[in-house]
């Protein structure tokens, strides 16, 4: 378009010049016959209107440049701009290549150090077990049976001396006939209070339940105890004794067992579900025991789990004192007195109740104040009745009035005569402490104090520990009782289980 321009121009331009000049030289006879007089302004006419369009056509031709000049300018500074990113592009990657490459060279020489290095070592390892089995004259396998032979003569000694130490106790106690009447004085005593609050009996009419009990090769009774945690105890003629200190396992056996004597049905998977639903029953009958202590009280606003825990003094004693008849007393007692002093009622009604629920918090280590102070502020209790339960065994100084009142209820409770054996408490703690020492080893599933704390059994995790690990772990815990129980009078027999059960349910 712009070349046309251009020619149009040039031709607008010679037109022009030959118009000034007046050089059109037209043919004469032409000249005469077109060129009138008039034609004179004809001719200025047009020249104007020729410059008129000549200015008009350079006007638009400069437009046009100006126009594309700019566009192939801004498309150069596009082009330009575009070259440059590309090359920074083209650089960046280069420069990205250079350090791949690098790296990849470091990697190698890396990696084949390594190689050389594990080389070296296997070299080294394999020249040092030469030399090892120079010196020694043994192979790998032969020193390998040597350690375990070692090992297992060890143990054959630490059997022997355990047996000789069992031996010369028994011949000490039998030297003098007085030492055994001591003994079985001693027996006696502990009859007084021991069975009464850690034994519960059955009776049955025919002693044939006593063999299908006991199960083929003692596998009934074996998963009898193991479901439960209490010791079993058939000698007596007519009675089935059940022996643990946890007052709830117990009772979780004893109503298991009778209904295990109803039914007939007795066999180890029928136990372990008859176990079951008997926990479940004992938790419901438990709770409702704690909302008959509560409403009984007059407290009706305590949360469910609070209530739960309160259940279990059922089948708690505190010195062969059941919990339930022990805070039952002490709360009216410290009602009473809180209006005789014009204390606050509720506050020593709540303190009261609360004071020794962290007896039956089984899964916490630490006294029971300090149980009891922690699980009632983590339920934001009132202050006021957190203080009376931190020092109702004046662990601190009384805070108030109302803690006063609950330290002298609780004393009057369990003083007065016949309310107490002093020596049930360190005998349950003994039983506790014993099954907490297994437990806590890491692969213990339970831990149960039988037979008065004469035998410990101790239930594995087969997916935790295996046969080997058994052995070790057992020798673990008779040394920590031994550390904790230094002058235990007897002997304490640990048993370890480790049982590895498969069920498949086919649909």
């Amino acid at each position: 378009m712009l070349s046309v321009l251009k020619t149009i121009l040039s031709r607008l331009e010679k037109i022009e010049k030959q118009l000034d000049t007046e050089k059109v030289t037209p043919p004469v006879a032409e000249v005469k016959q077109q060129v009138q007089p008039p034609q004179k302004a004809d001719l200025g006419q047009i020249q104007q209107e020729a410059r008129a369009i000549l200015i008009e056509a350079k006007d638009e031709a400069f437009r046009l440049k100006r126009e594309a000049e700019d566009k192939a300018q801004k498309i150069r500074q596009e082009i330009l701009s575009i070259e440059n990113r590309v090359l920074a592009k083209e650089e960046s990657i280069d420069k990205k290549i250079s350090q791949m490459e690098a790296l990849e060279r470091e990697l190698k020489k890396k990696e084949d150090s390594i190689e050389s290095r594990t080389g070296e070592a296997d070299k080294l390892r394999s020249d040092l077990i030469n030399k090892l089995e120079s010196v020694a004259h043994l192979t790998r396998d032969e020193a390998k049976k040597l350690i375990l032979s070692a090992v297992e003569e060890k143990l054959k000694e630490e059997i022997a001396k355990r047996i000789r130490e069992a031996e010369s106790q028994a011949k000490q106690e039998a030297d003098t006939k007085v030492r055994e009447i001591l003994i079985d004085a001693m027996k006696h005593g502990a009859t007084d209070y021991v069975p009464e609050y850690t034994v519960s009996t059955i009776k049955i009419s025919d002693e044939d339940f006593k063999g299908r009990i006991i199960g083929k090769e003692g596998r009934n009774i074996r998963a009898f105890e193991m479901a439960t945690g209490v010791d079993v105890d058939l000698d007596e003629e007519g009675v089935i004794r059940l022996s643990s200190f946890d007052s709830v396992r117990r009772e979780i056996a004893r109503v298991t067992l009778e209904k295990l004597l109803k039914d007939g049905r007795i066999q180890p998977v029928r136990i372990e579900e008859l176990v079951r639903q008997t926990k479940q029953e004992v938790e419901r009958v438990m709770f409702k025991e704690g909302e008959k202590l509560c409403h009984t009280v007059g407290v009706y606003n305590l949360p469910s789990d609070k209530i739960a825990l309160l259940g279990r003094f059922k089948y708690r004693f505190s010195y062969g004192q059941n919990m339930i008849a022990h805070t039952l007393e002490e709360t009216k007692i410290g009602i009473a007195l809180a209006h005789e002093l014009g204390a606050d009622v509720n506050i020593v009604r709540l303190g009261c109740l609360l004071h020794d629920i962290g007896k039956v918090i089984t899964d916490k280590e630490g006294s029971h104040v300090q149980l009891g102070v922690e699980l009632l502020k983590k339920n934001g209790m009132p202050q006021a009745v957190i203080d009376c339960v931190a020092s109702h065994h004046e662990d601190i100084p009384f805070p108030s009035l109302e803690a006063v009142i609950i330290y002298v209820a609780d004393a009057i409770s369990g003083s007065r005569p016949g309310a107490r054996y002093e020596n049930i408490d360190e005998y349950v703690k003994r039983l506790k402490t014993l099954e907490e020492t297994a437990t806590a080893f890491p692969g213990i599933d339970k831990a149960y104090a039988l037979q008065a704390g004469r035998e410990l059994r101790v239930i594995i995790d087969p997916g935790k520990l295996d046969d080997a690990a058994v052995t070790v772990v057992t020798r673990k815990i008779r040394d920590e009782i031994e550390k904790k129980f230094p002058t235990f009078p007897g002997q304490i027999k640990i048993t370890s289980i480790r049982e590895l059960r498969v069920t498949e349910t086919v649909h």
